[in-house]
């Protein structure tokens, strides 16, 4: 139907017919329901039966006029004649989308009588995470503000939840307040309407803190073996150590001595211990947010200990000095 006037002029005509129609008897939607449910991307074929002789029939969306019998009124693509026939007057709409949401209207004329049946087609999509925070890292003590948005249709329910403890927390944004390093992990957000599997990523939260030595010990050593005194430190960013010796600058490795650190800890490995090697030693850990140092003895079996060992003790005025300088160094870098 070329022309606009007529093309008007009969839609007017329908909406007319469509105002005095009676309910549906010689159509139906097969043994569908009033509504139909689709997921949005998936296709759907919407059916008007008719047992009747029609001498007119027509689909609408709203008030758009989708086809007049075998004429196609709308500029779509995606929505197509399924079928037309005595029997069967049925639209396909490929690929939905949510603008196709809304009434549709079969509407025929049969034995001079208007028709009319009614669907409601309901597009829904699957939740989706589409903004959420990236990792964060935080010094102890700070607030932590994480944020997950989520869109579909429903509207989806978003919840927190925490790995380590599976803690939940409902709504889009969770507030930490004066964190703790032992809230430092993967945080959770999940998100679904009940269309789809749930949503869900993650978002790391690295809590930083000074070093804290948590093992250390006096260790007996016999002359000839090896021996080794271990200091481990718990920190993040991980700790940098150094060893000082009694009154002696920082402790440095040869062929009877060497120094492993690894990343929670640093190790004093004695292959050959001699005399020399019997005394106090000082551990030192720092990372840019503090320090800490402990101290403590290698020691002939059976002799006497004279010196205390503890954590951020036994260390002499020298050995003082020099870890206050390595300090200030590793604190600036």
């Amino acid at each position: 139907m070329g022309c606009p006037l007529l093309r008007n002029a009969f839609a007017g005509l329908i909406l007319v017919l469509l105002s005095k129609a009676s309910s549906v008897h010689g159509a139906e939607f097969g043994h569908l329901p009033d509504n139909i449910t689709v997921l949005e991307g998936e296709s759907v074929t919407l059916r008007c039966r008719i047992d009747e002789e029609v001498t007119h029939k027509a689909w609408l969306n709203r008030s758009n006029i989708l086809f007049t019998g075998t004429d196609k009124w709308s500029l779509d693509k995606r929505v197509t004649l399924a079928n037309s026939n005595n029997s069967d007057f049925s639209i396909h709409i490929d690929k939905v989308q949510v603008t196709d949401e809304g009434p549709y209207t079969c509407t025929f004329q049969a034995n001079n009588k208007p028709r009319v049946a009614h669907v409601y087609l309901i597009v829904q999509v699957p939740a989706r995470i589409v903004n959420i925070s990236k990792n964060v890292s935080v010094n102890e003590g700070e607030n932590v503000n994480l944020y997950c948005l989520a869109v579909g249709r429903p509207e989806p329910t978003v919840t927190w939840k925490d790995q380590k403890y599976g803690l939940v927390s409902d709504g889009e944004f969770l507030d930490i307040t004066e964190i703790k390093r032992q809230q430092a992990e993967d945080y959770e957000c999940i998100t679904n309407n009940g269309v789809a599997p749930p949503d869900q990523r993650k978002v790391r939260v690295t809590v930083n803190y000074p070093p804290m030595i948590t093992d250390m010990k006096n260790m007996p050593a016999h002359l000839g073996k090896t021996a080794i005194l271990r200091c481990e430190a718990m920190a993040v960013p991980p700790a940098s150590f150094e060893w000082y010796r009694d009154d002696h600058r920082p402790v440095e490795s040869d062929n009877t001595l060497r120094i492993k650190n690894e990343k929670t800890r640093s190790l004093l490995l004695f292959t050959n211990v001699t005399e020399k090697h019997f005394g106090n030693y000082t551990c030192f850990a720092a990372n840019r947010l503090g320090a800490s140092n402990a101290s403590m003895l290698l020691f002939r079996p059976g002799a006497i200990q004279g010196r205390g060992t503890g954590l951020h003790a036994g260390m002499s005025v020298a050995v003082s000095v020099w870890v206050s300088l390595s300090a200030v160094l590793l604190l600036k870098v």
